[in-house]
């Protein structure tokens, strides 16, 4: 009987694939570039290696140092200051790695002409208690329409539409000093902790845009920008087309929101009443072309269809790519579903609200970017196990091989299969095995026969 734990096997699949994964994408280079390093003591990946790895083990480190089974040759004081660090550029971090891995191995994944987008939204990061915790605010959430407290965690990712890759985030607190609950730390304007509180206190469109750029500089492209009702108004739709990238998004049904139609500035309510609706099964109910924007105004095309909800209702899409067809703009859109399936997977299986309780704001923005980086690890192992793609070569000499097996060949085999076999088992001479085999094969449909004799069609 062997003595090794059942999960000993799992610890070393789950060290190895770790391993694999920041070999492969060059973490700690990466870590190094956005300051990520210490001039002596523990190595600052080995510090990242763990706490990614630790939520698969299922036990923190206050358990593990409690029932011994800490074995890392670190201290929890230098765990705890290695995420504390005001140096360390976590935003450009994770834009860095998730460029590496989109580049380097999901775009061979993905055919050319299958587009890619960016997807912007953001999410409710609820703390029980704000009065300690750094910027601290009463944010609204959206989904319930109601205040509550901890940040607005706002989401950059890529995706090609089969796996989705977060590429950066920041976690926004009140711009209203008035919400804010917990302590504000002033730092220098100039330095990474100065600038990441100031991104913190800025408006959602500002910061959204911040995020774009960033991705933007690490060499990220996407063809379009999917994001919902609550960015979308025309100054940021104008913006994002300004910096060469179309987008598609919900309207939000404002009256104070207008659009150039017809010669007329009006709202989205007024152009839907004034223009007749298709019917029958049509998968929309109307598609007219805009100008967006005030100073530069863009054309545009805005589609509405019916709300799945609610028969009696409608939602409105507009786009800025106007060669774009009102099914692909419907299909396109469909992808930002994706980053909602993200926001409940990192808060239901990779703990992302539960896990840390610190108070730094700074100690947060790394606790995000790790959790992003656990979801970019089980991502890429996820394609890589079910894409068969993945497989390289070996994928292809394989579907040649099966490619020369024809329809024919293979009947023929099977047949000589079974007459050996009658011939073995039931000792039938050469005569009795003629005999059956023409009248097996008068019974079979034609196409069969065909396929048995070839030649003879032929002739």
């Amino acid at each position: 009987m062997s003595s090794i734990p059942q999960n000993y096997f799992d610890e070393n699949d789950l060290i190895d694939c770790v391993q694999r994964f920041f070999s492969k994408h060059h973490v700690g280079k990466l870590l190094a570039k956005c300051n990520g390093m210490k001039e002596k003591g523990v190595s600052p990946v080995s510090l990242l290696r763990y706490k990614l790895s630790n939520i698969f083990i299922g036990r923190s480190m206050y358990m593990q140092q409690r029932t011994g089974s800490f074995k890392e040759q670190f201290s929890k004081n230098t765990f705890y200051r290695f995420l504390n660090s005001t140096k360390t550029n976590w935003l450009r971090f994770t834009s860095l790695l998730a460029a590496d891995i989109v580049n380097n191995d999901s775009r061979d994944l993905t055919n050319q002409e299958r587009k890619n987008v960016f997807i912007i939204d953001d999410s409710l990061f609820n703390r029980t208690s704000c009065k300690k915790t750094e910027l601290g605010s009463r944010v609204f959430d959206h989904t319930d329409m109601h205040f509550k407290k901890g940040f607005r965690m706002l989401t950059l990712s890529w995706s090609d539409g089969n796996t989705l890759i977060p590429v950066n985030s920041c976690l926004l607190a009140s711009a209203k000093d008035t919400n804010i609950i917990g302590p504000v730390k002033t730092f220098d304007n100039r330095t990474l902790a100065g600038k990441r509180r100031k991104l913190a206190q800025t408006k959602a469109p500002e910061a959204l845009m911040t995020l774009l750029d960033t991705a933007i500089s690490v060499g990220l492209k996407a063809d379009y920008i999917l994001f919902d009702s609550w960015f979308s108004n025309p100054a940021q739709v104008t913006d994002i087309h300004s910096r060469g990238m179309d987008v598609i998004a919900m309207i939000k049904k404002s009256s104070r929101i207008k659009y150039l139609y017809c010669g007329e500035q009006l709202n989205i309510k007024e152009i839907y009443s004034r223009n007749k609706k298709r019917r029958g099964r049509s998968k929309y109910l109307l598609s007219v072309d805009v100008m967006v924007g005030k100073e530069n105004p863009i054309p545009a095309k805005i589609v509405c269809v019916r709300n799945k909800a609610n028969r009696k209702d409608w939602l409105a899409f507009i786009c800025t790519d106007t060669t774009l067809s009102e099914e692909e703009i419907i299909r396109i859109y469909g992808k930002r579903w994706q980053i909602e399936v993200f926001f409940k997977t990192c808060k239901s299986m990779l703990n992302l609200i539960g896990e840390c309780h610190s108070l730094s704001y700074d100690t947060l923005t790394a606790h995000v970017a790790i959790v992003f980086t656990r979801y970019m690890l089980l991502a890429m192992e996820q394609r890589q196990n079910e894409d068969q793609r993945t497989l390289g070569e070996l994928f292809f000499f394989l579907v040649d091989e099966m490619a020369d097996i024809t329809f024919n060949r293979s009947l023929g085999i099977l047949m000589d299969a079974l007459m050996a076999s009658l011939q073995e088992n039931l000792k039938l001479s050469d005569e009795q095995l003629t005999a059956f085999t023409t009248d097996f094969e008068a019974r079979l449909p034609e196409y069969l026969r065909n396929a048995l004799h070839p030649k003879a069609v032929v002739a």
